[in-house]
């Protein structure tokens, strides 16, 4: 049974912090290819970083040199750590797992909200 629940969304003012959390069931995080997505009022879900299960990680264009994805396979969590953040950052973020097999299949969680304003 696959759970992912987001949460550590928020308040923020421009150029401020926020760390983003997603528990996961079972072994998710330290077996499976997991992301973040976001998505803002009238716009579609966007991707904003990925993890491998070999701790691989990549960014959008948007997210690089300011986010960074993360894991505690202990503890089957992600997180997700944002710095100098942007009024156009403010969005629901989404937590994501992807498997392969048999075919790619994508699961997500409720989303957590992270709104940023002076």
């Amino acid at each position: 049974q696959v759970q992912l629940v987001e949460s550590g969304g928020g308040l923020v003012q421009p150029g401020g912090s926020l760390r983003l959390s997603c528990a996961a069931s079972g072994s998710i995080v330290s077996r499976n290819y997991m992301a973040w997505y976001r998505q803002a009022p009238g716009k579609e879900r966007e991707f904003v970083a990925t993890i491998t299960s070999g701790g691989i990680t990549s960014y959008a264009d948007s997210a690089k040199g300011r986010f960074t994805i993360s894991r505690d396979n202990a503890k089957n969590t992600l997180y997700l750590q944002m710095n100098s953040l942007k009024p156009e950052d403010a969005a629901v973020y989404y937590c994501n797992l992807r498997t392969y097999s048999p075919r790619v299949t994508d699961y997500w969680g409720k989303g957590t909200l992270v709104t940023v304003s002076s």
